[in-house]
């Protein structure tokens, strides 16, 4: 019987545990009181000299609904890296099995430094107990999604209970501007750069604060495309202390798609679904579960909106003109068959959406399945054209940050309704950072 005891825990998540008993079977009444103790039960009156395992197991933990047995297998293998020891394990259950790995040292600084060089530097310090209790289905983990794009972070936090269900804690975006200029310049300015990584650094607080298990986080367009993305990546890790991947395009357009065909809305024909932002438009094709084709076009709102002019009130013929271009630009959709759902993802899509439903508050599960049909598009492309900035933001239901670039979004849905012959979309509010959810997480 091997006991210990949380000592402390520091503000990084490190624990220091202390040994109380090391002992063999049989145990005496003392080493059952402590053992007992430490899992904050109330001692019985013990009636035999001393315990082996099963008369453990069948006096004192079998008739307590609060205890449970649990048969574990560990595999260990011990290394030194970074002047700590680090212990890799194996654990099995009958529920199934976990690697996990202990890093220690005297040396806090030392242990944070291995940490981060072995690339878990997200990944939240879980003890062995609680990931036991996570393995046999003893209560839910939370886990957490960032994903860094050319307009705007979005957060999420879900939390997956012991039947693989996911349920939303926290759902946000914050429109930070990443490629503000990012077209002109081909680089990240430092102060779009300094209100991401503030937008990032407040979000793994929240994570933290919501005990999550683990953070993902990812970057697309905007930091495919700028020279300077590995600073801006390098400041991320320094300052929030994860590491952002940059996926390619496909693979952003792959997770999109999962997003969509996870909401269960869509049947076993053709789905077309696009998830358009600020740096570039993703766009899959495919047939039931089967996807058939996938690729990313550079069509943003930020971009086209610093291109044509389109974050104030313009006139028709400067409309018409944009609307020309990015149809020149998305020439790629020309001559497709025209699919049987069309699904739109992304900020412009749901704050589409939002002004539809006049939404006050945003809601999430009203705006999941909205259809927006070519009218509608068209009445809101009107609405924006004829107002400036700071008039669009008293529009009910647009996200005030989103006023410059809203009609530069719309101008790009509209087109993808034309080129793929649709008279309207079903709107997801699911995007890339659900897709990534369920397939890191799931």
């Amino acid at each position: 019987m091997d006991v210990k005891e949380l000592q402390a825990a520091n503000e990084d998540g490190l624990e220091q545990w202390k040994p109380v008993l090391k002992a063999s079977f049989p145990l005496s009444p003392a080493d059952v009181d402590t053992v007992l103790g430490a899992l904050n039960m109330t001692v019985p009156a013990l009636e035999r000299p001393e315990y082996s395992l099963d008369e453990l197991l069948a006096d004192l933990v079998e008739p307590r609904q609060e205890l449970r047995a649990v048969k574990v297998h560990k595999h260990r293998e011990h290394y030194t890296i970074g002047g700590c020891m680090a212990e890799l394990s194996e654990i099995r259950t009958e529920q199934g099995a976990r690697r996990t790995i202990a890093v220690e040292s005297e040396d806090p600084d030392a242990v944070i430094a291995t940490v981060r060089e072995l690339g878990l530097a997200q990944r939240r310090n879980v003890n062995l107990p609680r990931g036991l209790k996570a393995l046999v289905g003893l209560g839910a983990q939370r886990y957490a999604v960032i994903d860094v794009g050319t307009n705007s972070v979005k957060f999420h936090i879900a939390e997956r209970s012991t039947d693989c269900e996911w349920k939303t804690i926290v759902d946000r975006a914050e429109v930070t501007r990443l490629g503000e200029e990012l077209d002109e310049s081909g680089k990240l300015w430092d102060e779009a750069m300094v209100r991401t990584i503030e937008a990032i650094v407040a979000m793994v607080e929240d994570a933290q604060q919501c005990g999550v298990q683990a953070i993902a986080a990812v970057g697309t367009a905007g930091l495919r495309i700028a020279a300077n993305s590995a600073e801006f990546v390098e400041a991320v890790r320094e300052r929030a202390g994860v590491e952002i991947e940059v996926i390619s395009a496909e693979e952003e357009a792959r997770l999109a798609f999962l997003a969509a065909k996870a909401s269960g809305r869509f049947g076993s024909g053709s789905l077309a679904v696009f998830d358009t932002g600020g740096g570039s438009t993703q766009f899959t094709f495919g047939h039931g579960d089967r996807v058939q084709e996938q690729f990313s076009v550079n069509v943003g709102a930020v971009r086209l909106t610093e291109h044509y002019g389109l974050d104030g009130a313009i006139e028709e013929d400067t409309l018409a003109s944009a609307l020309d271009g990015i149809g020149e630009e998305l020439s790629v959709l020309d001559g497709r068959t025209t699919p049987d759902d069309l699904v739109g993802m992304g900020g412009a899509v749901t704050n589409l959406a939002a002004v539809k439903l006049r939404l006050e508050t945003y809601d999430p599960d009203a705006v999941q399945g909205t259809a927006l049909d070519r009218d509608e598009v068209d009445r809101q492309i009107e609405l924006y054209r004829t107002r400036d900035a700071e008039e669009r933001r008293s529009i009910v239901g647009l996200q005030p940050k989103r006023a410059e670039v809203i009609l530069a979004g719309a101008c790009v849905v509209r087109t993808v309704l034309d080129k793929l012959g649709r008279g309207s979309l079903t709107v997801s509010d699911r995007g890339l950072r659900h897709g990534l959810l369920v397939e890191r997480f799931g």
